[in-house]
């Protein structure tokens, strides 16, 4: 008998050791961002992976557009799809869920093979509430829009009233319930929570509910000394008392980023504990160079002067993402800066989708990144003009060419730092990168000279540099040419080049087009053309 139950015994565990491996294995593989050193990684089946997304318009994912946007997808190179969920679709009747929607993007994606990133438009959208239930925009008393100073409403919705949060919290808790039962293939990389949220025509809420708020004390969570600092509050010795007290006039604006990070928190926590997979909140940007006060743009979404709050407020939301529709390098350049920090990786999960945002591709990518999309990518605006083409499609489509074939091997180097780049500017001039033992030197005129004319009217150019081993480049670019200087032990050397093979990726591994020599590396270095292109360049020390 005791033999017997040995042998059960033995039998049980063996059993339960297989049910833990299957099932833990399948709980690893569920897409998830790390951290090490200060860069960051999205693991998608167990490996580093970038996103060379393309996003659709908003009202674009009902069955009758989505052929034209997986067709947009397929021409654009691109491995992610990002597209929206609506809360009006999901729950049109309180409390009964229609699911096809999902069904549908599931499907086309898998047959596609493509991965999806879902966006929840509910709450807020571009700071509104237009994607609520209609039952929900017909109870006003119920689930109210922000009141003004002056007692009007303008069209953004309260985040200081529970029933709206409560709703929020139940729909989106369903659909990730939902998410977790049907996309055993992980599918779904991502979830948006929101989209843009915030206020505009009101720096906050004025109704008597979010007065009340506003003269309680500040939560313990912003009167951290590290937190304050963030904030400019230089001497927090005396900090405490009501929102006004402690922060004077951005007290408004920091009490509205609170409220809406505190509501966010808790629909992205209600999600996560259904299926936890990494969620990001995007943000309407204001100017990170002029410091303007938040009547000027979108109060209470994650702009760069409150992360700090949002991320002691929010600590489910795994990261806040830049949506760059501004113009010009220096802006663009500092938002990415502001964005890349040790506790938030890298996204630009929106970017207008002209041809002068393909170059920051690299910059997202030297930075630690983990993915870029421009929005619209299914025009449905457009007759796709040769025009339009030129301008928003064949541009991202080539860069997305290119790329994808490596795309698991630049997130793994981008993962190890070994990732450097630089943009042409409006200055056209040329840029250094330092690489230690050498100096990278890239000029951006027509024939590789410094001051040569540019190529072309507007700023295009760009160059990825990999290192790969001592001396050994992986270089990626267009419109640019690059020269070496041998610095620290290279220092006083001559050098010159042992090879430089042109070519491409396919399935990770690179293959030879032509050995490039003569002309092409001996006049101004390598050179990229309006195309981009992969070398592998190898320096040799004399």
């Amino acid at each position: 008998m005791l033999k017997i139950f040995r042998i059960l015994s033995l039998f049980t565990f063996f059993v339960s050791l297989s049910f833990i491996q299957i099932f833990g294995q399948t709980d690893q593989m569920i897409p998830k961002i790390i951290e090490k050193n200060g860069r960051h990684a999205l693991i998608v089946d167990g490996k580093p992976f970038f996103i060379l997304g393309g996003q659709s318009h908003n009202s674009s994912a009902w069955p009758g557009m989505l052929p034209q946007v997986f067709s947009a997808i397929k021409e654009l190179h691109a491995n992610t799809l990002e597209v929206p969920i609506y809360w009006e679709q999901i729950e049109p009747v309180q409390g009964k869920f229609d699911f096809s929607l999902i069904d549908t993007i599931l499907l086309q994606s898998r047959k596609q093979k493509v991965r999806v990133v879902l966006l929840w438009f509910a709450t807020w959208k571009n700071g509104s509430n237009h994607y609520m239930p209609e039952w929900m925009k017909k109870d006003t008393e119920k689930y109210p829009n922000i009141t003004r100073e002056n007692g009007t409403h303008v069209d953004s919705p309260s985040p200081n009233f529970i029933a709206t949060l409560e709703a929020d919290k139940k729909a989106f808790a369903a659909v990730m319930r939902y998410l977790k039962k049907t996309d055993k293939q992980h599918t779904v990389i991502m979830m948006q929570v929101e989209n843009e949220p915030g206020a505009w025509g009101s720096v906050r809420d004025y109704s008597d509910s979010a007065q009340a708020m506003f003269k309680q004390e500040v939560p313990k969570e912003l009167l951290e000394p590290s937190l304050l600092k963030q904030l400019n509050i230089l001497d927090s010795t005396h900090v405490a008392g009501n929102w006004q007290n402690v922060f004077g006039e951005r007290a408004d604006e920091y009490f509205q980023a609170w409220s809406v990070a505190r509501f966010i928190e808790q629909v992205t926590a209600a999600g996560k504990a259904e299926y936890a997979l990494p969620m990001y909140v995007n943000a309407a940007l204001r100017n990170p160079l002029t410091n303007p006060t938040a009547n000027n743009y979108e109060s209470g979404g994650p702009t760069d002067n409150v992360i700090p709050i949002w991320k002691a407020a929010a600590p489910s939301i795994d990261l806040l993402a830049p949506d760059i529709y501004e113009y010009g390098s220096e802006k663009i350049l500092k938002v990415l800066d502001l964005y890349a920090r040790k506790d938030n990786p890298l996204f630009v999960p929106e970017a207008s989708f002209t041809f002068d945002k393909v170059k920051y591709i690299y910059q997202v990518l030297a930075q630690g990144g983990i993915g870029f999309a421009p929005f619209g990518v299914d025009d449905n605006n457009q007759n796709l003009s040769k025009e339009y083409i030129l301008n928003h499609l064949t541009p991202f489509a080539q860069e997305y060419n290119i790329i994808a074939p490596m795309m698991r091997e630049l997130a793994q180097w981008n993962f190890d730092g070994k990732i450097k780049a630089v943009i042409e500017r409006e200055d056209n001039g040329e840029q250094k990168i330092d690489l230690g033992n050498w100096q990278a030197i890239v000029y951006f005129g027509g024939d590789g000279r410094a001051n040569a004319a540019p190529i072309h009217s507007k700023p295009m150019g760009k160059l990825m540099i990999v290192e790969l081993e001592e001396n050994k480049f992986l270089l990626v670019g267009t419109d640019c040419h690059i020269t070496f200087k041998p610095t620290g032990k290279n220092f006083g050397h001559l050098y010159q080049y042992g090879k430089v093979e042109e070519g491409n990726f396919d399935k990770g591994k690179f293959k030879l087009l032509r050995i490039q020599n003569g002309d092409e590396t001996d006049w101004g270095g390598p050179g990229f053309g309006s195309k981009p292109s992969v070398l592998l360049t190898t320096l040799i020390v004399r």
